[in-house]
């Protein structure tokens, strides 16, 4: 294992595969065991960096999939031409070992509110319980998501589900086909609890025999019939590429949202 390297106040340290979870054909998640873990908020990310036999290294960042409070889990997109993606998504195994640092990011997060704050009414100061701004108010929640852009997101809605929190919650996401939707089966039992949380999924390319869902890309129009009015003021959290990113946020900005209220996070194509 290469020496410690220090970003700020973060340093590289050992994370052990404890469990694999084949997602989709292309996708994977991997439950990590990191001693002295100190916890990461829903939407942040961390960096993972492999060692080669003969010292070449190569890392990426990956976002956090897993809620505070359980160990961090990443789910890897196996991109072909990756140097890190495709040893995470095809070999690694359960008790591998690599070096991760983390949790990185403060900015695109959200925090539930309690059982109990959820039940208050709205006053409070800003960025605090039951406050008019910042990520602790009253205000609904709208994520928007593209391919593997759920990840970070998915992290938030499996928050608002441990934490039972009502604040409602609209999720748009889109795939190119039923086949490519990660955590399919599980957004699907978390927006059938009827506890606030509605999930509209729309694919570009392959359709199966009987699908009633949107089969267009995230746009003004479809954003315009499924999202929160602007009046709602919603915290809104748009992930996934950068040309899918721009476009969902000009969409959202020309439908009337506050662009101080939208939060933003791009992935690239390497891996």
């Amino acid at each position: 294992m290469a020496g410690t390297a220090v970003l700020g106040r973060l340093t590289w340290e050992a994370a052990e595969v404890a469990d694999v979870v084949d997602e989709t054909p292309r996708v994977r998640s991997l439950v990590l065991d990191v001693s002295g873990w100190a916890g990461h908020r829903a939407g942040q990310h961390l960096d993972v960096r492999l060692t080669a036999e003969d010292g070449y290294q190569a890392q990426r960042s990956y976002s956090i999939a897993s809620p505070p409070g359980e160990p961090p889990t990443i789910t890897v997109e196996r991109l072909e031409d990756g140097e890190v993606s495709p040893y995470l998504v095809g070999e690694a195994r359960t008790g591998d070992r690599f070096e991760i640092r983390g949790p990185i990011g403060g900015w695109f997060v959200w925090k539930a509110r309690s059982a109990s704050s959820a039940q208050r009414t709205r006053g409070g100061g800003p960025g605090e319980p039951g406050g008019s701004t910042g990520e602790y108010d009253a205000a609904p929640l709208l994520l928007v998501a593209g391919c593997s852009g759920i990840v970070p997101l998915m992290a938030m809605i499996r928050l608002r589900a441990s934490a039972v929190d009502a604040t409602p919650s609209l999720l748009v996401y889109v795939s190119r086909t039923l086949e490519d939707v990660i955590y399919r089966e599980e957004l699907d039992e978390l927006a059938q609890r009827g506890d606030g949380l509605e999930a509209f999924l729309t694919l570009t390319r392959e359709k199966p025999a009987g699908w009633s869902g949107y089969t267009r890309r995230v746009d003004r129009a479809l954003l315009d019939e499924t999202a929160w009015p602007p009046t709602q003021r919603p915290h809104v959290f748009i992930c996934g590429s950068t040309g899918f990113v721009e476009a969902a946020a000009s969409a959202l900005v020309d439908l009337g949202h506050d662009p101080a209220r939208i939060k933003t996070e791009r992935f690239g194509a390497t891996g």
